[in-house]
């Protein structure tokens, strides 16, 4: 039989092509990639769901640790917000999942790889790329785009088959993950409809502010309320003291990679703590030029790992800037959780600028005397004067 690994989440369009490809003659290996969100009864449904379908085999690989190494620090190094706005939730999965699955594929030496994108998507675009680079002889089958399926027309075809399970299209998409959840709805699909309150996955519980102490260690999170773990343990631990407060809640319109508008909801409290956390410290320890430098380069690292680029060898040159930026960005930042909110109190590093002996800002000089400031001031404007000089007797 032909040996074929299919990208498998369970939904529907991962099912059908799972059942498909089993009676067209493949031997199907389903793959589960957990970046974050899959509890264990979860994870046993899936794959129960699986052998429902013809599966020769499931395996779901624990990636939540190669995705905060590879992809999340990054992230956070680079304060990335897609549009001042989106922490990458999705699209940063997507690439880790990839990866993992053809690393599979090949280790298990398979001749296929199946996923169940449509055509109008980014995800098609992302583990194509993927696939095409790291495994060119491996060939990619995807049912649901060419086939131009329609979801009626996947269910009449399990049924058909015998697989009679609840398809029912649930109200709301969520997608959970370690950085975030996303949400859609028929909301997103307009310009002007806000998200319900019962779309986003959090309730508020909590209403009474609550103080919380985050540790950084160049760059990475590495406490929080002075309790040391894993930098990805620890977004997790935020996660669930700041969701009891539903922070985190936005809508993202950007640009798809196939070129259209795109607009979606998501729930991200840890990631955008974590990242105004960490900026806030990077003010206090970065240099105008460092700061100004990281803004641009954190913008590229972003776009392209949100186009699929992942693999160009210019992420890992800008990894590696991010990476050297990071060696003063080591403190405490406090941050005061609230009802659909944050706050960010201050900083407490060694490494703070504000610390230094010239002088308070507004307040007293210590470094430089009147003189020395008025000749400075001639000089930076001489720029300006000069311009003005010659083109005012024009």
């Amino acid at each position: 039989m032909k040996k074929l690994v299919i990208a498998y989440s369970g939904g529907l369009d991962t099912s059908y092509c799972a059942v498909s490809l089993s009676k067209a003659g493949y031997d199907v290996h389903a793959v589960s990639v957990n970046t974050g969100g899959f509890t264990k009864k979860e994870i046993a449904a899936i794959e129960a769901n699986a052998y429902k379908m013809g599966v020769s085999t499931y395996k779901n690989i624990n990636a939540v640790a190669t995705f905060y190494q590879k992809v999340i620090k990054y992230l956070v190094f680079g304060n990335v917000l897609k549009n001042n706005t989106y922490p990458l939730s999705v699209s940063a999965e997507r690439i880790i999942q990839a990866i993992e699955i053809v690393e599979y594929a090949k280790s298990i030496g398979a001749k296929y790889i199946a996923h169940g994108s449509t055509g109008a998507g980014n995800d098609q675009v992302r583990f194509d790329m993927i696939f095409q680079t790291l495994a060119s002889e491996i060939e990619i089958i995807t049912p649901i785009r060419d086939q131009k399926l329609t979801r009626q027309e996947e269910i009449e075809y399990l049924k058909a088959n015998g697989i009679d399970m609840s398809w029912e299209k649930a109200k709301y998409s969520i997608n959970k993950g370690l950085w975030g959840t996303s949400v859609g709805g028929s909301e997103t699909l307009t310009s002007d409809k806000p998200l319900p309150d019962e779309a986003y996955p959090s309730r508020l519980k909590h209403a009474e502010p609550e103080k919380v102490k985050l540790t950084f260690e160049k760059g990475e999170l590495v406490a929080v309320n002075g309790v040391e773990n894993d930098p990805e343990i620890n977004i997790e631990v935020l996660n669930n003291l700041a969701k009891a407060y539903a922070i985190g809640r936005d809508i993202h319109v950007g640009d798809t990679i196939v070129g259209i508008k795109g607009r979606v909801g998501f729930e991200a409290a840890a990631a955008l703590i974590t990242i105004k956390a960490h900026h806030l410290l990077e003010k206090h320890t970065l240099t105008k030029w460092q700061l100004q430098h990281k803004e641009y380069l954190a913008s590229f690292y972003g776009m392209h790992l949100h186009e699929g680029q992942y693999l160009d060898p210019v992420m890992r040159d800008i990894e590696a800037f991010l990476q050297s930026s990071q060696d003063k960005v080591s403190g405490d930042v406090v941050v005061t959780l609230k009802p659909y909110h944050f706050t960010l109190d201050g900083v407490k590093s060694k490494h703070d600028l504000m610390s230094a002996k010239f002088g308070s800002y507004g307040e007293e000089n210590k470094g430089w005397t009147a003189d020395e400031a008025k000749g400075f001031i001639k000089i930076v404007g001489n720029q300006n004067k000069i311009y003005q000089q010659v083109n005012s007797e024009l």
